[in-house]
């Protein structure tokens, strides 16, 4: 194989002729003589009877031939799961956001099925730009005229065959988005939810434009149709995987055809091939499949190969420890609350002194590499991740999943990856480019933040577009508790509005001490505790809730969990367990400690003023 990826033909040894073609495709023996008197029509370029299946686009009938950009490496090492994603682009059963790159590698596959209808063009931001896609069998059935008229350039006209349609009226409405991240949105449009037909009828009528690629690059290497043809179908899984199931000579005629009338070198069949008399082009005994030579050249295995793509970062939980994680979390299709609130899983690492860090504002490691990969497995299996802005100022966090298999890390799009939310009431987070959830977006490995604030700012419009840029947003809440802190049954509510049926709440200290307070804990759904061993010492960031009295003003246990489970994920200890549901909250007899829950300011004299932010007067509290 040489350095462009082309197969160079060899002359074969003695006793085997060797094979060419003549500029009119006329094979020829080593001695010259013409062998068509013994060849069988099929294997002939003359009188190629074209089809619907491979009907030449409008670029190819130009006078300039485009250069494919694949070959017959990209037959027989298709993308991963080509077969399932095709299936999942037919199907369009939910709302698919694909990266830019990914709908590009992915949607020439099942263009043979979509065709598109008609371009709205883009939004007042030139950010979104908008297509709309039928079937291809929704087009009327078309029956071709008796007579054709002689095309003017003199060459022959094609001999067209009745096309079937009128059959299905399914619609895509695909949005693209070119802002800080570059997606590509197909949804389904209108009442049809599903094809009248299967994906394999949609291969019989039409093949795909990677197949033709395939076969027109092989020919303009310099090999026969018929040779191309018989090295495609070898490996018939691979081949049916790309949509060409029912590939035959005459789509590789065809593809190459506008090629042919400008190019009439001699073509010739591929190294360890030969023309056998009855069998057309056929595998010479002893021969390596070319298929077999091309994987072995490249050394590609597919596993290696997969690995090889994936971030380094990514992070693998064995499916073993799955099972003691999975009663704990959201349900494969969650469903909101009977209050209408999404299931809530409150999760973080504490050390044995109950810290979460040496001091506040300092980022402190916990988990060891085994309960890290947990943490990541359980933001998969959230629509949301949600902290405070404490923790979002000191740990500047990216706010996504890492683990194998998600979206940006081996996976489709966006799938797996958790919604970013910060409950940041006094507007405190200033975002740029440089932070790093915006670069995690940038990047396509997560998804914009939404950041919660309460009312009372001038906010500086530049901070709102920037956001949206990135697939952010803004989130005004003006539902307050008696101690003037955004109520938590509002926030969960807000984010249901919002479509989250499950929350992932990781910290820090303030978030999770008030979600353990009577009044809210009853919002938890479950709650998973990394306990590392190791003591922090005194002066830490601490999860410790505010004792409880009973009615005789005695102390009582602030919380003690039901349906607990233990489990050791290398040196950590995870936890899991239940809030027993609070029928009458119990008076505290003091607050949490200053540090924890300290009350968040309006308006921050020394950030948001030097940012041009102009104060509000809160309104008034409720009357008692």
């Amino acid at each position: 194989m040489s350095e462009t990826g082309r197969v160079d033909n060899v002359v074969a040894t003695a006793g085997d002729p060797t094979t060419t073609a003549t500029g009119d495709n006329t094979i020829t023996s080593a001695d010259n003589t013409p062998m068509n008197g013994s060849l069988p029509r099929d294997e002939r370029d003359e009188h190629v009877e074209h089809d619907e299946a491979t009907q030449p686009d409008a670029q190819e009938t130009a006078a300039h031939i485009t250069v494919p950009t694949r070959n017959i490496k990209d037959l027989f090492n298709p993308p991963r799961n080509i077969a399932k994603i095709r299936q999942r682009l037919f199907d369009v059963a939910e709302k698919l956001e694909l990266r830019k790159d990914e709908f590009d590698l992915y949607w020439p596959y099942v263009d043979n099925v979509w065709v598109r209808q008609h371009r709205a063009g883009s939004d007042k931001t030139g950010l979104y730009k908008t297509d709309y896609y039928a079937c291809r069998l929704q087009r009327p059935t078309y029956t071709p005229k008796a007579v054709d008229k002689p095309r003017p350039d003199g060459t022959p006209t094609r001999k067209k065959q009745i096309r079937e349609g009128g059959k299905c009226h399914m619609k895509l409405k695909v949005v693209r988005y070119q802002g800080g991240y570059q997606s590509v949105t197909i949804n389904q449009l209108g009442d049809r939810t599903q094809h009248l037909h299967d994906l394999d009828q949609m291969d019989k009528i039409k093949r795909t434009t990677v197949l033709m690629e395939i076969a027109r690059s092989e020919v303009m290497n310099g090999y026969m149709p018929a040779s191309v043809y018989t090295v495609m179908s070898e490996d018939e899984h691979r081949l049916a995987a790309s949509g060409g199931r029912h590939l035959n000579r005459n789509d590789v005629r065809n593809a190459s055809q506008v090629w042919r009338q400008q190019h009439k070198d001699p073509l010739r069949v591929h190294d360890g091939y030969k023309y056998d008399h009855g069998n057309g082009i056929v595998r010479q005994d002893g021969a390596i499949p070319l298929v077999q030579r091309v994987v072995n050249a490249e050394f590609v295995d597919p596993t290696l190969t997969y690995y090889a793509e994936l971030p380094p970062n990514t992070l693998r939980f064995p499916e073993e420890h799955r099972s003691f994680l999975d009663p704990y979390l959201p349900p494969l299709n969650p469903t909101f609350s009977e209050d209408g609130l999404p299931h809530v899983t409150l999760t973080y690492a504490t050390s044995m002194d109950s810290s979460l860090s040496l001091a506040p504002g300092i980022q402190t490691v916990l988990s060891g590499p085994h309960s890290k990969a947990m943490t990541h497995y359980l933001r998969s299996k959230h629509d949301a991740i949600l902290v405070g802005v404490r923790t979002a100022l000191a740990d500047d966090p990216a706010l996504n999943c890492r683990l194998e298999g998600v979206g940006g890390y081996g996976g489709l799009g966006w799938e797996g990856q958790p919604r970013p939310v910060v409950i940041d009431p006094g507007a405190r987070w200033l975002l740029t480019p440089q932070t790093r959830v915006i670069r995690t977006v940038s990047e396509g490995k997560g998804k914009g933040p939404w950041i919660i604030i309460a009312p009372g700012f001038a906010m500086d419009p530049n901070r709102i577009e920037m956001l949206k840029y990135y697939g952010g947003k803004y989130l005004g809440l003006t539902d307050f508790d008696n101690r003037w802190r955004l109520r938590w049954e509002a926030i969960l509510r807000a984010l249901a509005a919002e479509g989250i049926k499950s929350v992932m709440i990781e910290g820090g200290g303030m978030v999770i001490n008030e979600l353990l307070r009577p009044e809210n804990s009853n919002l938890v759904s479950s709650v998973i505790v990394t306990v590392a061993p190791t003591y922090l010492g005194q002066g830490g960031v601490t999860i410790s809730p505010a004792p409880r009295l009973d009615a005789d003003r005695q102390p009582q246990p602030a919380l003690r969990f039901k349906d607990v489970r233990w489990q050791s994920f290398g040196e950590d200890a995870v936890m899991c367990g239940r809030i027993p549901f609070v029928t009458t909250p119990v008076a505290a007899s003091h607050p949490a400690a200053p540090v924890m829950m300290r009350p968040v300011s309006f308006f921050n004299s020394s950030v948001d003023a030097q940012n041009g932010f102009q104060p509000r007067v809160p309104p008034p509290p409720p009357p008692s």
